[in-house]
């Protein structure tokens, strides 16, 4: 079943971790980036946005800023900022937030599993986004980035990897800005390597939860790789991408919450006759923002008012794996045919917000000059591994996993 393998991985000296590890490249703006590492030359967001070091007005897929990438790259490597393990290692990534813990296992996953659907995948990627990582990772020859891939929990690889914590010193143990504390491990011990490389074996399949467009780049890389060397055997390590695993049962999603710029030509009226078709609507009279407490029902904010909009039966197919989740019925019944967002993965009248950011950040952006926005409660990993199983797709922005992998503790080179 799913091949987990071992691999010699490029880590910050210990010193250096903490101004290293950077948020993803896709949760942050090119400003953001470039105020958080603009003082820290270690920064991994040097390398995974690099056009922080370029003019301001260059486009942030140019050639140039690729190149910048691997010229940042080469120089921490240089000067020893990055250290590469003599031999093939799993490594142990715990996060803890707010008292939560996760624990994930740091391997490399096979770019034919990803091919065959052993690795399951329930979101679509956009071509200019997968463009984008194919030429980071082909530029820089690594992964920089690590997949986040859910399995379902098995008891024998949770006692291992419980097991060696107890055991041994981390290697990082740090807190970020953002109050989450990150803990690794390395796993040197051939028995316990073979150990879990036998149980992952037994999973039937891994799931991606977030890094789709990775995982798709990293795969095309591969087989760009294999074009290039026709003699290749299979081991080379462009055949495997750096991903993290951890079991569906430790991991947290939030909601992912929606905002409008307009009415689409409805009069606040219309779109309330509109709304009422297939929703009850119920004003919100609290004093906080109104966030929803159960499957089916959505919060709303227009002219600084909270709905409560509860689904009426019949809107929706109870018995189909993506026309029953919220971001579905949502879409379905109120973004498209109210609204006019046929295709919200091109749209940019909507806007997507995380979770983390709280409902007050829909109340700042409707307040700021965006026309409504929708609250929504999260889609769990059962729905999303149910999409998966079923070959299905889900809508765009139906997840955000909290807390996100910190970018720059590990990266996993191509060619030796």
């Amino acid at each position: 079943m799913p091949v987990v393998k071992p691999f010699k991985a490029l880590r910050p000296k210990l010193e250096l971790v903490t101004k290293v590890a950077s948020p993803p490249y896709d949760v942050i703006n090119r400003e953001e980036a470039y105020q958080m590492a603009k003082d820290n030359p270690h920064s991994f967001l040097h390398i995974n946005k690099a056009e922080i070091d370029l003019d301001s007005t260059i486009n942030p897929y140019d050639k140039e800023v690729y190149k910048k990438a691997r010229e940042n790259l080469d120089k921490m490597v240089r000067k020893e900022v990055y250290l590469q393990d003599k031999r093939e290692n799993f490594y142990i990534y715990r996060q803890t937030m707010k008292g939560r813990t996760q624990t994930g296992l740091v391997v490399c996953a096979s770019i034919d599993d990803y091919l065959i659907g052993l690795i399951k995948k329930h979101e679509n990627t956009r071509a200019d986004k997968e463009e984008d990582r194919i030429k980071h990772i082909d530029f820089n020859d690594a992964n920089t980035g690590p997949v986040f891939l859910a399995y379902k929990a098995k008891m024998e690889i949770t006692e291992v990897l419980n097991r060696w914590t107890k055991k041994e010193n981390p290697v990082y143990d740090f807190t970020s800005e953002d109050k989450i504390i990150h803990t690794c491990w390395v796993i040197d011990d051939e028995q316990t390597i073979e150990q879990l490389i036998k149980a992952f074996a037994e999973i039937d399949y891994l799931y991606i939860a977030d890094g789709h467009h990775r995982a798709a780049a990293a795969t095309k890389v591969g087989l760009q790789r294999r074009e290039q060397f026709k003699d290749y055997t299979g081991k080379e390590e462009f055949n495997y991408f750096l991903s993290v695993l951890f079991p569906d049962n430790e991991l947290y999603i939030m909601d992912c919450n929606r905002v409008v710029a307009d009415l689409f030509g409805n009069s606040e009226e219309e779109f309330m006759e509109k709304i009422s078709q297939n929703f009850e609507i119920e004003k919100y009279k609290g004093e906080r923002p109104y966030r929803p407490e159960a499957k089916h029902t959505f919060g709303m904010y227009l002219k600084k008012s909270w709905y409560k909009l509860t689904t009426k039966p019949g809107a929706f197919n109870e018995n189909d794996e993506v026309e029953r989740l919220d971001v579905s019925i949502l879409q379905n019944n109120l973004l498209a045919p109210i609204l006019g967002i046929q295709d919200p993965r091109t749209d940019q009248r909507i806007k997507f917000v995380g979770g983390i950011r709280g409902l007050k950040e829909l109340e700042r952006r409707v307040d700021k000059g965006m026309e409504v926005a929708f609250a929504l409660f999260p889609t769990s990993i059962e729905e999303l591994m149910a999409v998966a199983d079923a070959g299905k797709i889900m809508p765009p922005k139906s997840t955000w996993f909290e807390p996100k992998l910190r970018s720059g503790i590990f990266i996993h080179r191509l060619s030796e």
